[in-house]
């Protein structure tokens, strides 16, 4: 990759951490421009047919058309959330499939072989494909403060709001996972989405419960330190917790974090630190939750010598963690799940 191609991914490069992952995995996951196309279906709600429709977002922004969304395109962590409330996106982009063409762990349950893919990766954006699906609805989460549209690229932002579709934003950034949760339940309502039925109540139920269990279990072993890491070639990152909506709701219900200090996050945009791999002991821990999105490097990959001798490695007390979290209770439920369950069996090794 070129030194232009860096310079200009800097600020949103460190802000595809989602808190953990780092500039150096997000360079090392850029492509070139050429969206895989997935198919082009996806299915209309019952409401989408009705209107009008009207929805204010997270940059305060309200949008109104004569009709409910019907042709939605959005990033595919939304997609997903909104499939779980039956609600389908007919485009999407963003991390969809993986190299061996399976759906990436930020697909959920989205078939994506019903959908049409406008870009897998950072900075791809199909604009001809994204036009050909006459979109009414462009939605995406936002990791920053300024109203930047999460995967839909800077250079062809211009280019995108041409095509006429009007844009949402849900803000995942410096709040508790639970307000953008019910954010996406009020987009998801708005599209006609059912947020009413058993299976929802059940969801949202046994995220409750989930959070409960997490609260006695970091109530239950305060000692138990916690790391949110991610892997990449060169550089080890250890996420702090103060943008990130799960590790902020977490800490929130008691759980022991390890906190870089502020002057250590500074290159990495305030979210984490970068170490070497020779430093990566640089913080004891208990529990090491690892960042499971494609462009990380996963536990079993490492080969590291250093990673191998770490305490929490060795004790086997190392858990996934998806910084980028699919809105929807039935997805965010099992996150609390287990890092309960890590609290509850972990030993102290630090």
């Amino acid at each position: 990759m070129s030194n232009a191609r860096a310079t200009h991914l800097t600020r949103r490069g460190i802000l595809a951490a989602g808190g953990a992952v780092g500039l150096g995995a997000v360079l090392a996951a850029c492509g070139d421009d050429d969206a895989k196309d997935g198919g082009s279906a996806g299915k209309e709600t019952a409401a989408a047919k009705s209107g009008p429709w009207t929805f204010k977002d997270d940059r305060g922004q309200t949008v109104k058309a004569d009709k409910v969304p019907a042709n939605i395109v959005a990033f595919i962590g939304v997609a997903a959330a909104l499939h779980d409330y039956g609600v389908e996106a007919k485009g999407v982009f963003g991390p969809t499939t993986t190299k061996d063409g399976k759906p990436d762990v930020q697909a959920g349950d989205l078939d994506v072989t019903k959908v049409t893919n406008l870009g897998n990766e950072w900075g791809q954006f199909n604009i001809e494909k994204y036009a050909a699906l006459a979109p009414d609805a462009l939605l995406s989460t936002m990791f920053d403060n300024t109203g930047t549209l999460w995967y839909v690229p800077e250079e062809s932002k211009k280019k995108i709001e041409a095509v006429g579709a009007p844009s949402v934003g849900i803000s995942v950034y410096d709040r508790q996972l639970t307000q953008p949760l019910q954010r996406m339940v009020e987009l998801a309502k708005s599209l006609g989405g059912d947020v009413t039925s058993a299976k929802f109540t059940q969801a949202k139920k046994r995220f409750e419960d989930a959070a409960a269990r997490l609260r006695a279990a970091a109530k239950a072993k305060p000692d138990i330190k916690v790391l949110a890491g991610s892997a990449s070639q060169d550089l080890f990152y250890v996420s702090g917790t103060d943008l990130s909506i799960d590790l902020e709701y977490f800490k929130s219900l008691g759980v022991n974090f390890v906190e870089p200090p502020e002057s250590a996050k500074k290159q990495g945009g305030g979210w984490f630190e970068s170490l070497s791999w020779e430093n990566v002991d640089k913080y004891p821990a208990d529990i090491i939750m690892m960042d499971n999105r494609t462009q990380a490097i996963q536990p079993a990959d490492i080969t590291e010598g250093t990673w191998k001798k770490l305490p929490a490695v060795e004790a086997g007390q190392v858990i996934a963690r998806n910084p980028e979290p699919i809105l929807s209770y039935d997805k965010c439920a099992p996150l609390l799940e287990a890092l309960a369950e890590a609290l509850e069996k972990a030993k102290k090794v630090s």
